[in-house]
């Protein structure tokens, strides 16, 4: 028998927030002020859960020092508030649906590879009430997904087990850091379809 649930795990760009289109936006505009040719689909597929500095050095194809790390991740991350913040949405239904669930007594915690930045960005628009009680970001020192680590410390703050979390996710490498972290997982097709991401248990 599956445990019971008592806490939902969010991933915010995807899940919580509409914001995905516009961050391939500003990938294409990083990467035209820097003079990169990218492929900005195989490069979200390969880096969509993973943290800044994991995206930059998979970008620029070294390991690079954490203060070009964090200029490049300042620059790309304000370029992609810059354009989401005129028509920011949110994933449609969520509120709805997390304040159902915390009136039901679940707890609320989200675990993204976003930066504090864009974290506050999100929490500022969607001003929710009550706010989630755990946010893990993805420039606090964690490995980004599909290592289960973000999400296994938002269950360390909520003070709940893993397996007594549910994950929601719209990235494949979000779905597997849930499963190795012992959680149960929702698959949003908001970013992939279910056949691509391979979703499927086989």
């Amino acid at each position: 028998m599956a445990a019971a649930v008592r806490a939902l795990i969010f991933d915010m760009d995807g899940t919580m927030i509409d914001s995905m289109g516009h961050h391939r936006l500003s990938w294409i505009e990083f990467a035209r002020r820097h003079a990169l040719a990218i492929e900005v689909d195989e490069l979200m597929r390969r880096t969509t859960g993973r943290t800044g500095a994991e995206c930059m050095n998979d970008l620029f194809g070294r390991e690079l020092t954490q203060a070009e790390s964090w200029a490049l991740i300042a620059e790309k991350e304000g370029i992609y508030r810059e354009l989401f913040a005129p028509v920011f949405r949110e994933v449609a239904g969520f509120r709805a649906f997390a304040a159902a669930a915390q009136a039901q007594g679940l707890a609320i915690g989200v675990g993204t590879a976003g930066d504090r930045h864009n974290i506050a960005f999100a929490m500022q628009h969607l001003a929710m009430d009550p706010a989630p009680r755990a946010i893990v970001g993805g420039d606090e020192g964690l490995p980004g997904k599909p290592e289960p680590a973000i999400f296994l410390e938002a269950a360390r703050r909520l003070g709940i087990a893993p397996a007594h979390c549910v994950v929601f996710e719209d990235a494949p490498f979000g779905i597997e850091a849930a499963r190795r972290a012992g959680m149960r997982a929702v698959a949003l097709c908001s970013s992939h379809s279910a056949t691509r991401s391979r979703w499927r248990r086989r």
